[in-house]
């Protein structure tokens, strides 16, 4: 390191971020101290200040070390703070911070009197903000932020809010082309309008029984958790959808075309039928789609899959590349009356791959039918794997049924495998 220029070591020691190396190199020379100011990230880990002494606090030596740097640009502080300690550090450099991440462990303390500037508050010192990151938060007001113009991403993870005070918060981040909300609860009706969003993932806790309103006509990623009501009508943008519930059931989905769209997953307990229906009807454009839907069924009981014809699914989503399919939409294609009087000209143009989670062994003479028409009319299909490991084995016919499974695989030992 002696033998280095100045601005080359100077370079390297601007890259830290971890607070403990900033600390220690203030101390090796006079030449590394000189350096420090020109740090542009900063990270406190949770850890860091766990056996403090002599009346030292995380606010104060935040503090300090933060005012050694003359322009930071990203702060992430997981180690405990309190909303003063925030409020002097986004002081001093908030207007020129583009990074920010709190843990705000405001879940853990919620005994800070409500009259004094909470920790969501004094955020708004940063007002040039491209990015901010959230952990643990507690909203039961909405902040008095003015409008934050700059920013283009915001993940709160781990949150307890309402609906309106999320409405309200959302309405300072205009120009947001990331959201992501996850482990979120006490919401019912969400409502989000960002008309710049492009990516978003919305992960709800709870019963599963939220509904969620969207208007987002620049979105292509759309990924959401725990909803029993979905409603996005402008999706002219969307490639990427995914939507599961394992808490509840989806009753409804509406949705506005969705002629791009390229990637489709559908997953949860139960559904109801017209849901299912409807998601397929809107993807039929889809190249990649991933289906894990144990029931259908409208009320409290769980129903099987409707019967679905193999040849019409197939001529309705032509683009289809790989199809992932879980036991129950496996066994509604795999019906006596699907493959009857099939057209000598059907073929499925773009299958590649499929993955068949097989969970029953009844219908064994319908279901291998099924397996051996994606190969015979799969002209482009490269793989296929066969999942076994969650088969019902009690029943007297599962030997013959894998026994069958083994053959079609020996035939065919370059295209499938089993699991």
């Amino acid at each position: 390191m002696e033998s280095l220029p100045d601005a080359v070591v100077q370079y390297i020691l601007s890259s830290l971020s971890n607070a403990k190396d900033v600390a220690s190199c203030n101390c090796v020379s006079k030449k590394w101290k000189g350096s420090m100011p020109y740090i542009k990230s900063l990270y406190f880990p949770r850890s860091i200040f766990d056996h403090l002494s002599h009346g030292q606090t995380p606010d104060t030596i935040v503090m300090k070390i933060i005012s050694s740097v003359s322009r930071l640009e990203e702060l992430v502080v997981y180690c405990r703070f309190t909303s003063t300690g925030l409020a002097s550090w986004l002081l001093l450099v908030g207007p020129c911070l583009k990074k920010l991440e709190l843990r705000m462990d405001d879940l853990v303390d919620q005994n800070a009197p409500m009259d004094s500037p909470s920790k969501l508050e004094c955020i708004q010192a940063a007002r040039n903000l491209e990015s901010l990151r959230l952990w643990g938060v507690l909203m039961v007001r909405a902040p008095k932020w003015d409008v934050f113009q700059k920013l283009k991403n915001l993940e709160i993870v781990g949150a307890k809010l309402e609906d309106s005070v999320l409405t309200e918060a959302l309405r300072s981040t205009p120009n947001l082309t990331h959201l992501v909300l996850l482990g979120c609860e006490g919401l019912r009706n969400v409502w989000i309008e960002l008309l710049e969003l492009k990516h978003s993932k919305l992960d709800f806790y709870g019963l599963g029984s939220c509904s969620l309103t969207l208007r987002a006509p620049k979105i292509e990623y759309l990924e959401v958790q725990g909803c029993s009501w979905i409603r996005v009508r402008e999706t002219n943008c969307l490639k990427n959808l995914s939507i599961a519930n394992n808490a509840g059931r989806v009753y409804m989905v509406e949705f506005g075309k969705l002629m791009v769209l390229e990637s489709l997953s559908i997953r949860g307990v139960q559904w109801c039928w017209d849901a299912i229906s409807k998601m397929l009807q809107f993807a039929s454009e889809v190249q990649h789609l991933y289906m894990k839907i144990e029931f259908t069924g409208d009320f409290e009981a769980l129903l099987p899959f409707p019967e679905i014809n193999f040849v019409d699914f197939f001529k309705s989503h032509p683009k289809l590349k790989s199809f992932d399919i879980h036991g129950a939409m496996f066994a509604a294609l795999s019906h006596k009356n699907s493959l009857k009087n099939v057209d000598s000209s059907f073929d499925i143009p773009c299958l590649e791959e499929v993955v068949i989670t097989v969970r029953s062994p009844l219908n064994a003479e319908q279901k291998m039918s099924t397996l051996e028409s994606l190969v015979k009319f799969g002209k482009k299909l490269k793989k296929m794997k066969i999942k076994i490991l969650q088969m019902k084995s009690g029943h007297c016919s599962a030997d013959d049924f894998f026994e069958e499974i083994c053959k079609f695989r020996f035939m065919n030992h370059k295209l499938i495998s089993i699991e």
